[in-house]
């Protein structure tokens, strides 16, 4: 009979492997910022297409990043603030405590 694991422990040693984490990291604010534009269309009812359009990218582009499929690029992240009436804030700040 197989040992069970315990999704934790799964997730444990998946992000163990080299370069695990760093991928982890890079989907986990892939769709954060997906989900923040998505919010910000949303607010706006727009639908996708028209982002799309207000931001010189197609449609399945805009669903792709919302669905936080894709890691932007600056220039894109540039142009969807300006498409959305916002200015794209990119800093550096000190890691939250965790204690």
């Amino acid at each position: 009979m197989t040992k069970r694991t315990e999704w934790r422990e799964l997730r444990e040693e998946l992000l163990a492997e080299p370069g695990a984490a760093e991928a982890y990291e890079a989907a986990r604010i892939a769709f954060e910022l997906g989900k923040s534009t998505r919010e910000m269309r949303e607010a706006r009812n727009w639908t996708q297409a028209q982002l799309a359009d207000a931001a010189g990218m197609t449609q399945p582009a805009v669903a792709r990043f919302e669905a936080g499929g894709t890691v932007p690029t600056i220039p894109v992240l540039e142009r969807l603030a300006r498409a959305l009436g916002t200015e794209l804030v990119v800093r550096f700040e000190e890691p939250r405590s965790t204690a």
